[in-house]
């Protein structure tokens, strides 16, 4: 099995909608384009991801929305790119077809009272959901790696949710574990390095917006109230 070196995953830059909500009114999600500094963000990224590829191949899975395509464009690795794959697995959490902002702001106050990986929102997603599909994609990762041929390295051209989930699965870090963590920043990058043992270490920590340790569970939740 031909694994990678390293796994590097970057989240979009700043999309119109990062800067202006109420864009998810009237344009698909899918659809929304990386405004000018989410561009100039993703170029300096670009620096960044060159420097770890040392003049390495790397495979490169993008999420087929426009703003991953973009940053992945910005990005500008030249003849390092072995090849492209577009694949959906790597979308956004779905929220839902059009978001109305009344409605979606509800939600996410139920979101955040009931939970971010069970929550499911209408006509959408839960946390849980992406997972599943991340796992799924996981499956086709390793068997592309048992092609010899396979690039030195992988990178994943995704959202900040998904990398999250994608580490959580990897690292099987508990569903408390995940609550505590915040999203990387836009066109932020996290890499995953394989050791000599052939294990993998996450390079950088995400940050925590509360304090839980990776094995904490359900059992040492704070106690609801009935």
């Amino acid at each position: 099995m031909s694994a990678p070196g390293k796994i590097i995953m970057i989240r979009h830059g700043q999309s119109a909608a990062n800067a202006d909500t109420s864009i998810y009114n009237r344009v698909p999600d899918y659809r929304i384009p990386l405004t000018l500094a989410g561009l100039e963000q993703a170029r300096k990224a670009g620096d960044a991801v060159r420097r770890q590829l040392d003049g390495q191949q790397v495979c490169v899975y993008v999420s087929p929305y426009l703003r991953a395509y973009q940053t992945l464009e910005a990005l500008d690795l030249g003849n390092l790119v072995e090849r492209v794959i577009e694949e959906p697995r790597l979308r956004e959490q779905d929220w839902a077809n059009f978001q109305i902002s009344g409605e979606i702001e509800d939600q996410k106050e139920l979101r955040n009272a009931y939970g971010h990986f069970f929550y499911r929102f209408r006509e959408g997603e839960s946390g849980s959901d992406v997972y599943d599909r991340i796992s799924s994609f996981m499956e086709t990762l390793y068997r592309h790696w048992s092609k010899p041929s396979y690039a030195p390295n992988a990178l994943l051209v995704t959202h900040g949710l998904t990398m999250r989930l994608f580490c959580m699965r990897w690292f099987h870090w508990s569903v408390e574990y995940f609550e505590s963590l915040n999203n990387p920043e836009n066109a932020e990058v996290r890499t995953l390095i394989r050791t000599e043992l052939g294990k993998y270490e996450l390079d950088k920590p995400f940050s925590q917006w509360v304090e839980r340790r990776v094995d904490e569970t359900v059992l040492d939740a704070p106690r609801m109230l009935f």
